[in-house]
Order: C-alpha cells, then sequence, then structure tokens
C-alpha cells in the first residue's frame, strides 16, 4: 500500500500528516511506528489523520498517533499543523474550521499572518476526568517519582498533563522523571510531564516529557497546561509567551469557565509517499 503524505513540524515538534479523506488510509501500530521511525522511515514525534467527521458539528475528523503507535486525544501542535494542510490541500476554504478529536471538539482558525490559533477547549481539573487518583480536586498534589517528592498540578488539555515547577528548566532532570512520571500509578492513562520554569508573569520556559513520545522540541497542549496551572496558581498573567527549544507559542486563558487560545507557527517540510 502506497501512501501520500506531508512532513510538517510546529516548533521543531514534528508530524507526518496523511490525508484520509481522498485516499483509502488503514494504519495499524506497527505501520506507525515504521513512519516515525528516522533511520528506516520518514521520522516524526505523531501521525496525523485527517478523516471525514462522523458528527454534524465538525468539519473534519482529527486522529493522533504517538511514534509508538498508541492512539492518543490531543496534540496542540498537531492541531496547527493540521489546519495549514487541510488549507493548502484544498480540503477547504474556511479560515475557521471545527475539528472532531477524541479529547472533544477544537476550533483552529488560519490568522492573516500565517500563524494559526486554535481554541483548546475549556481544561479539566477534576481527578476522574484527568484521569488522575485522588481522593478530591486540590490546587497542586504531592507526587513520589521514586526517591523523588515532587509537587505538581494536574490537569487535562483533552489530553492528562502533570505540570511542576522547576527553577532552572535547563537543569531539571526531564530524562530522568519524565519517563517515572509519564507511568506513575496515579495516572492510569500514563501522563505527559511538564517542567516549567517562570521567567516573570508573562514569560515562561518549559520542557516536555510527552506520554508514548518522550521528551519533545515543543508541545503546544504542554504549553496550555503550564500556562493553566500557573495562572490557577497566582503565578502568571492570564496572556502568556511560552518559550521551548523549538520556538515560543502565545497561550491566552481567562480562567476557569473560558477556553484556552494557543497560538504558533505550522510548517511544511516535505512532501512525499511511502509504502507500507
Amino acid at each position: 500500500m502506497k501512501i501520500a503524505f506531508t512532513k510538517m513540524q510546529g516548533l521543531g515538534n514534528d508530524f507526518v500528516v496523511i490525508d484520509g479523506v481522498r485516499q483509502h488510509v488503514k494504519l495499524d501500530a506497527a505501520s506507525i511506528r515504521k513512519m516515525a521511525d528516522r533511520h528506516f522511515g520518514i521520522g516524526c514525534d505523531q501521525v496525523l489523520l485527517v478523516e471525514p467527521p462522523d458528527s454534524a458539528e465538525a468539519d473534519f475528523r482529527y486522529r493522533i498517533f504517538n511514534a509508538d503507535g498508541s492512539e492518543v486525544e490531543q496534540c496542540g501542535n498537531g492541531a496547527r499543523c493540521f489546519v495549514r494542510f487541510v488549507h493548502d490541500q484544498g480540503l477547504t476554504d474556511k479560515r475557521e474550521i471545527r475539528v472532531q478529536t477524541a479529547g472533544g471538539l477544537i476550533v483552529p482558525r488560519l490568522e492573516d499572518d500565517g500563524l494559526v490559533t486554535v481554541n483548546m477547549g475549556i481544561p479539566c481539573f477534576e481527578p476522574e476526568a484527568i484521569p488522575f487518583l485522588a481522593e478530591r480536586r486540590a490546587p497542586t498534589y504531592w507526587l513520589d517519582v521514586g526517591e523523588t517528592r515532587i509537587e505538581i498540578s494536574a490537569l487535562s488539555m483533552g489530553n492528562p498533563h502533570a505540570v511542576q515547577v522547576v527553577p532552572d528548566v535547563e537543569q531539571a532532570p526531564v530524562a530522568q522523571l519524565g519517563p517515572l512520571i509519564e507511568h506513575h500509578a496515579r495516572f492510569p492513562r500514563r501522563v505527559n510531564a511538564g517542567f516549567m520554569q517562570i521567567v516573570d508573569r508573562q514569560h515562561i520556559r518549559l520542557r516536555v516529557h510527552e506520554r508514548g513520545v518522550g521528551e519533545t522540541l515543543a508541545c503546544g497542549s504542554g504549553a496550555c497546561a503550564a500556562v493553566v496551572a500557573g495562572i490557577s496558581r497566582g503565578l502568571l498573567d492570564h496572556r502568556v509567551c511560552v518559550a521551548m527549544q523549538g520556538g515560543a507559542l502565545r497561550i491566552e486563558w481567562n480562567g476557569e469557565t473560558e477556553p484556552v487560545l494557543m497560538t504558533g507557527p505550522a510548517v511544511v517540510v516535505f512532501t512525499g509517499e511511502i509504502e507500507l
């Protein structure tokens, strides 16, 4: 089976994007791992599949697969690449589209300056919905990770996140603690682990160990989760620039009943075909 694809990136978080509207595509975990392999395949953090919606309220369905073949609910950087892809491919001429994901409906918008703004929905703090094992909702939680005890904010941006504040993000033990947090028993579906350094009330630096991937150059939903966690704790203002290794995103959030808005770039790297 030969499949046409587009390689894209958002701040270095890279994707293989596949049109499942105009071509028949059947993916399994093995084919996803092959495409994601940086030596024997195309190479990416995630594979994104564009499909027709199965709901009248959406324009498209958007499926996200990690490099290990697992399917996940949400990906912020991928959502920006998604809207750029459907425009470039002529699948829609709408500047704002409604996209069905496993984590809920999102509404990305192509801006006049070429950047993409994504309405990422309303964050969820209820432990059972994240899911996170806790007796009750709390502003922060203590988590025993190996021999280390850390304080985290736990929330969902359509996918689960554990965010901790660190004094220096460059020195943060992401490689050591990230996998342990991801697979912690209190997160039944695993979790994305964010390490946030607060520069001032409008700027943070962030590194994220992504569930099923490892550390990436940027994480859109992780940036949203970090800013929401910081605002909820009274540490940040409502509009924050998030600097990651791959570049910066602008995140806006006006409070608990409001959606999170994420703005940043989406870039085509190359197009091609792969035999699966």
